[in-house]
């Protein structure tokens, strides 16, 4: 498996990219070469093979990826690109008081990649606005067990 690591973000408030700038302190402390996008401007051909994909997605409205992931899902559900050969890991974030959609932003990519062909490694990971952990703690945490994982998937 590759070094490079591309951290995706999808976010309303920005809380999705705090916790990409801290799995990028986990994984720079593990050797691998970080970059993170803001999905604003992505375009499918941003997924190629070499790379590991971390989507860090938060959940908008009724269960919507937010704005700025909007024309990038819509983007790779028209073109539908082949994916084999994408690994990747997902970090939602949700609400459980919206119960009937909670992290459904992160869900509906990680259905969207693994429908397209795309592997994900370890299990989504799922953060609860209510449980009174904060988000990083627990990035920090998943990402240390994630890219432990997609190095013994190598």
């Amino acid at each position: 498996m590759s070094n490079e690591v591309k951290i995706l973000v999808g976010t309303m408030t920005g809380t999705a990219e705090l916790v990409a700038d801290e799995i990028v302190d986990v994984l720079d402390g593990k050797g691998a070469d970080v970059e993170v996008l803001l999905m604003d401007d992505l375009k499918p051909d941003v997924l190629k093979p070499g790379p590991l994909y971390i989507l860090c997605v938060s959940t908008y409205g009724q269960g919507d990826v937010p704005d700025n992931a909007q024309a990038f899902f819509a983007a790779l559900s028209e073109q539908k690109p082949d994916l084999s050969g994408i690994y990747y890991g997902v970090f939602a974030l949700g609400d459980r008081t919206y119960m009937q959609t909670f992290c459904f932003g992160g869900q509906k990519f990680d259905e969207l990649l693994s429908g397209l062909g795309a592997t994900r490694l370890g299990d989504r990971k799922e953060h609860d606005a209510c449980s009174g952990e904060l988000p990083e703690d627990l990035a920090a945490e998943w990402a240390e067990q994630w890219f432990e994982a997609a190095a013994e998937a190598a």
